[in-house]
C-alpha cells in the first residue's frame, strides 16, 4: 500500500494553531513530486516564519502528542455530551476538531435556520453542513461545532445553548 499512499499533515491542526498554513506530505518519491507540482499552483505564499516553530514542535516528545490527543478527546466528549443534553443528535467524532449534530430532534429541518437561531438566541455559532457539501441537501439537517477551545468556553457555550434554545 505504501507505493500508492501519500500522508499529509498540518501544523495548524497538529498544534491547534489555526491559520498556520504549514503542512507536509510524505510518501513515494513519484507521488510527492506530483503533490509538489500541484501545491505550487495552489498557494502563492506560505507561512515561512512559522516553519521553524512547526519544525520545533515536530521534535517534541511523544508524550506531548499523547497528552494533546487526550485533551482533545476530553473536549470532544464535553461538547458531545452537552450537545446531546441540549437535545441534538450527536454523530460520534473520531478524528477531527469538530462534532456534527443532527438538528431534527429539536424540530429543525434546516441546519442554516438552526444556526441563525442559535446565534441570535444563544449567542453561539455553529456551521451548517449544507455549506460544506456539493449537494446541499445531503448536509441540510446537520451542523458542525468546533471543540478546539478551552473547556470553560465550551461549558459557557453549552450553558448558553441550553438556556437560549429553551426560550
Amino acid at each position: 500500500m505504501w507505493e500508492r499512499t501519500v500522508t499529509i499533515g498540518s501544523g495548524g491542526k497538529s498544534f491547534s494553531f489555526t491559520g498556520w498554513k504549514v503542512g507536509w506530505a510524505y510518501g513515494p518519491h513519484e507521488l510527492i513530486r506530483a503533490v509538489s507540482a500541484v501545491r505550487q499552483h495552489l498557494s502563492f505564499v506560505s507561512g515561512g516564519p512559522f516553519q521553524y516553530a512547526i519544525a520545533h514542535g515536530l521534535r517534541l516528545p511523544d508524550t506531548y502528542f499523547t497528552e494533546f490527543r487526550q485533551d482533545l478527546a476530553r473536549k470532544r466528549d464535553l461538547l458531545s455530551d452537552g450537545l446531546a443534553r441540549c437535545g441534538l443528535g450527536v454523530v460520534p467524532s473520531q478524528g477531527t476538531y469538530f462534532v456534527t449534530t443532527d438538528v431534527r430532534p429539536l424540530g429543525y429541518d434546516d441546519g442554516a435556520t438552526f444556526c441563525r437561531d442559535a446565534a441570535h438566541r444563544a449567542k453561539v455559532i455553529a456551521i451548517p453542513h449544507q455549506l460544506l457539501c456539493d449537494d446541499s441537501t445531503v448536509g441540510l439537517p446537520y451542523v458542525r461545532w468546533a471543540f478546539c477551545k478551552q473547556p470553560a468556553v465550551l461549558e459557557q457555550a453549552l450553558d448558553q445553548l441550553s438556556s437560549g434554545l429553551a426560550s
